[in-house]
């Protein structure tokens, strides 16, 4: 009995996608076992330089008095503390709200550790320091609105050298500069180095 010539083209025709099916299945392992690996959607990437609320006390100390109970949050009128997404703890990021210096510090008196201490004055804050990058800095082209925008009048301008002098005994690190600069920028020209980055 003759073979069904239809069953013939049927089988090789089937063979014929097996095998193309097999080598599209190997090129998709290859392909996803090569890429990189994706971050889990539970990863956050937080900037480092994040600064600690007014009075915090040393970074050690800190995180040994810290409860992580939020009061502080809560007590900013400006919503500028916000919450560490890896550990609870409280921060600020000056470039999205810095601190305003309330004068009545109403997250200090918030704070019932002593994870954060009362202060004199606003002067006495140290929360980090200034820290102008010349090459991006565009005082030369006239610029000097963190100048005006300083509460403690730590920064002043050179206008025989056209860049932005940050005086470190009244610098507070409040941030108000850096946010200041990124509204009138493409790029920040004034950050704050956080003050658990100096040696205690």
């Amino acid at each position: 009995m003759a073979s069904d010539p239809q069953y013939k083209y049927g089988r090789r025709h089937f063979l014929k996608d097996s095998l193309v099916s097999v080598v599209k299945t190997a090129h998709e392992f290859t392909t996803h076992r090569d890429a990189p690996a994706e971050q889990p959607a539970s990863v956050t990437m937080v900037r480092e330089d994040w600064l600690r609320p007014p009075g915090a006390v040393s970074e050690s100390m800190f995180l040994d008095r810290c409860t992580k109970c939020g009061d502080c949050v809560k007590a900013c009128s400006y919503g500028a503390i916000a919450v560490h997404p890896r550990d609870g703890s409280p921060i600020l990021f000056p470039h999205q709200t810095p601190c305003y210096l309330c004068e009545d510090v109403p997250c200090i008196s918030a704070c019932g550790t002593d994870a954060l201490v009362a202060v004199e004055g606003i002067e006495d804050i140290r929360m980090g320091l200034a820290v102008v990058s010349p090459k991006t800095c565009t005082a030369e082209q006239g610029c000097n609105a963190c100048v005006s925008q300083c509460p403690t009048h730590a920064l002043s301008m050179d206008f025989d050298a056209f860049r932005v002098i940050v005086s470190e005994p009244r610098c507070v690190g409040c941030g108000i500069c850096e946010y200041t600069c990124k509204t009138v920028n493409d790029r920040i020209a004034i950050t704050v180095k956080p003050a658990r980055s100096f040696a205690e």
